[in-house]
């Protein structure tokens, strides 16, 4: 029997030295949760790089904070079954293509990330600290996710019904910190 995960592909995700995504001690503990679960969604769907569509998913699975922003009923669920979808149907274009719009600066150590994804965490971290409230957090990351309409997320949202713009206003606004 084939294992599910082929040694290759998970072999990728090995970070050399300190510089883990998920254990980066400027993310909260509910944050560095979120890397994690991006990351064995990106192994299990056999993608290359961790990317901002991984991310969107795994902040809607554990963040309540981030679902509180973008509402629960209908939109949500179609949201969500979207993101389920990407590793068996529209998803599948993706697959072995790197995702950079090169609107973000480069990131030269990525944990995994795609170059996106790694400037959309550096983003997060910098929201974080300009904020001065601690370790980045869900909404730091999902307003980093929404600011480059080239992102993976950001289709993803679009295809939900959710416009991504109206959400960066929302996040600019400091009670949603």
């Amino acid at each position: 029997m084939q294992p599910r995960i082929p040694r290759p592909q998970a072999q990728e995700f090995q970070e050399q030295g300190p510089h883990r995504g998920d254990n980066d001690a400027r993310l909260s503990a509910e944050l560095a949760a979120v890397v994690a679960g991006a990351r064995r969604r990106a192994v299990r769907d056999g993608d290359g790089q961790i990317d901002t569509a991984h991310l969107l998913h795994s902040l809607l699975e554990s963040d309540p904070e981030v679902r509180a922003v973008l509402g629960e009923g209908p939109r949500l669920a179609r949201l969500l079954g979207y993101l389920v979808q990407r590793s068996i149907g529209y998803g599948l274009r993706w697959q072995g293509a790197v995702e950079d719009s090169g609107s973000v600066p480069a990131v030269t150590v990525t944990a995994g990330f795609s170059p996106l994804a790694a400037g959309c965490m550096e983003c997060a971290h910098g929201r974080a600290a300009r904020n001065g409230k601690g370790p980045a957090r869900g909404t730091d990351l999902l307003a980093a996710l929404v600011a480059d309409p080239q992102a993976r997320a950001v289709e993803v949202l679009e295809r939900a019904g959710i416009d991504p713009r109206a959400l960066s206003t929302l996040l600019k606004a400091p009670s949603s910190r």
